[in-house]
């Protein structure tokens, strides 16, 4: 039995490509953690550095806005083990990095194109929204944003 720390929550990817069942088979076998929360200024190298204190990393890859290119507040760390990934998940969830109190969850694997965030503005879907000023995740909501734009005439 695995401990609350490393237990399956309760989200799940919509666009994960086979069934249910194949899905939670997946996440129980994965060393592919998500990671959200973060700053659009951290870098690669700080994320090695915190994500490498729970056991060695097979690769990381940075969540980029779609259009820019840009970070967007996410990313897939890959570990060559199981118990790494545990590790991560029981000693670095909820820890802080760049202001932000990071969330790690299982992740079924990284496929190619999973890296681009998913909201119509190219980043993260809940940005979009977010009615609060955050400068570690580029100011106000793109919708407000846009909203605050003066209308051209």
């Amino acid at each position: 039995m695995n401990a609350p720390s490393v237990d399956l929550s309760s989200y799940r990817d919509q666009h994960f490509k086979g069934s249910r069942t194949e899905q939670e088979r997946h996440l129980r076998l994965t060393t592919t953690l998500y990671v959200g929360n973060l700053s659009f200024y951290t870098t690669e190298e700080q994320l090695y550095e915190l994500f490498g204190r729970s056991g060695d990393i097979k690769r990381i890859v940075m969540g980029l806005d779609k259009f820019r290119k840009t970070p967007c507040g996410f990313c897939f760390v890959e570990y060559f083990t199981r118990e790494d990934a545990e590790m991560c998940m029981r000693y670095i969830n909820g820890t802080r990095l760049d202001d932000r109190i990071v969330r790690t969850d299982w992740d079924a694997g990284f496929i190619e194109g999973r890296q681009y965030g998913r909201g119509k503005s190219g980043g993260q879907v809940r940005d979009e929204y977010r009615t609060d000023y955050d400068s570690g995740r580029g100011g106000y909501g793109k919708i407000v944003q846009q909203k605050m734009l003066p209308k051209l005439t």
